[in-house]
């Protein structure tokens, strides 16, 4: 059943990577622009100059206008039209990470965002420039009778090599137990993601340590993303772990919702070859609250 099963969801990996290899962006995908002013209005079209305090957009119904900035209460990048519909779909607020491992692409300068998992997992990401962002972290255990609490922080740097395309990134995570003696844990990572912020594959490599000692073998993630519609996506999460003594692997599948730009993660996290004796599938279910300033286009 193990071997069945762990054949089964490298399947899943595989078909995931293939199918984002062969699915080309569509030719009648074209990034636009979405304004909405201060009186209520919304424009979508695509800018042909910005200056003076003005921008001239050219749009698909009134042809060339012209916005005073002092006018406008949001932007945001849109790419139109591929739903089925003719709708148009936002950029993608929450491209940053999958259900909890990060991608090469990092948040906008001033843009954070607040992750909560099961109510025990709380972390707070912000990008202090466009390239590095950092966070903190913790399962808040006083809210439960009290104990030992583990605190983190985080810290990534991320380069695009080829725009939308190809990004590079590293960075690492450290913690310790407050309350506890000699409990300091995380990890070292490199990764690389190819894809639009819509539809990417992620592998990265990670080196665990505890205690100050590091793992002698790394952690492998392979992770993917798929823009189902305007608001839905696809996400698979897979870590390949090597022990002295064993080779485990920590599958998942799911979803993610976008409900006004706050993202419902849910799925499933399913563990391979570590001696459980039965078939285990762990629930996922979490929130994303950004915050902070928007990109400015």
């Amino acid at each position: 059943m193990t071997k069945k099963l762990a054949a089964g969801i490298l399947f899943l990996v595989l078909w995931c990577g293939i199918s984002f290899l062969s699915q080309a962006q569509n030719p009648q995908d074209s990034l636009k622009t979405r304004i909405e002013t201060l009186d209520g209005n919304e424009y979508i079209g695509i800018i042909l100059e910005k200056n003076d305090g003005k921008i001239r957009l050219q749009t698909e119904k009134l042809g060339v206008i012209v916005i005073n900035t002092a006018d406008i209460k949001q932007m945001s990048e849109i790419i139109a039209p591929k739903a089925k519909d003719g709708s148009y779909w936002l950029d993608n607020p929450q491209a940053t990470r999958y259900f909890w491992s990060p991608n090469g692409y990092n948040l906008k300068k001033g843009e954070g965002y607040y992750q909560n998992v099961w109510i025990l997992f709380n972390q707070i990401v912000y990008g202090f420039t466009d390239h590095f962002s950092g966070g903190v972290g913790t399962f808040p255990m006083v809210l439960f009778g009290g104990g030992p609490t583990p605190f983190w922080v985080t810290a990534k740097f991320s380069v695009p090599v080829v725009e939308n395309k190809i990004n590079l990134g590293a960075g690492g995570l450290a913690g310790t137990v407050i309350g506890e003696e000699n409990t300091s844990f995380g990890i070292l990572y490199g990764l690389g993601t190819f894809g639009s912020k819509d539809k990417n594959l992620s592998i990265g490599l990670g080196w665990a340590f505890a205690d100050g000692e590091m793992a002698k073998n790394p952690t492998v993630n392979i992770s993917g993303m798929i823009r189902t519609g305007s608001k839905g996506y696809f996400l698979t999460e897979n870590y390949f772990i090597g022990t002295p003594e064993k080779f485990i692997m920590i599958m998942s599948v799911g979803g993610r919702r976008i409900i006004k730009h706050v993202g419902l993660d849910f799925g499933a996290f399913i563990p391979v070859g570590a001696d459980i004796g039965k078939f285990v599938a762990l629930p996922w279910l979490g929130l994303t609250i950004p915050f902070g300033a928007k990109p400015q286009l």
